[in-house]
């Protein structure tokens, strides 16, 4: 079964800001996780960072954090962040964004 990887329009702007050279190996995460969405690691809940449900998958020599999530029921991965290893920083961006959901929504496909 193939999944359908999309990004928010925030995740699809962390793409773009993405050093060029860092592209590449995240887009080529990203389209592993059309056959294995379950390659990344579960979130959960921790440094007072609620991520229940969510995944993280490293990216370009783990210099990258990937954090997404899946919908099994519409074959779907949402992609909410993707940003540099500095800190929580990637994590903490992600769980504001998904406090304030309604101004985020699935625009661009991965593939």
């Amino acid at each position: 079964m193939r999944y359908r990887v999309v990004l928010t329009v925030a995740a699809a702007e962390d793409f773009r800001r993405l050093d060029g050279s860092l592209k590449e190996p995240v887009a080529k995460q990203l389209r592993k996780l059309e056959t294995a969405p379950r390659i990344g690691e579960h979130l959960g809940n921790r440094a007072g960072l609620d991520l229940t449900g969510y995944y993280k998958l490293y990216a370009a020599k783990k210099s990258i954090r990937i954090v997404y999530r899946i919908i099994d029921q519409e074959i779907l991965v949402e992609v909410v962040a993707i940003g540099r290893r500095e800190d929580l920083a990637v994590y903490q961006e992600a769980l504001k964004r998904l406090k304030h959901r309604d101004r985020y929504e699935s625009c661009s496909t991965a593939s």
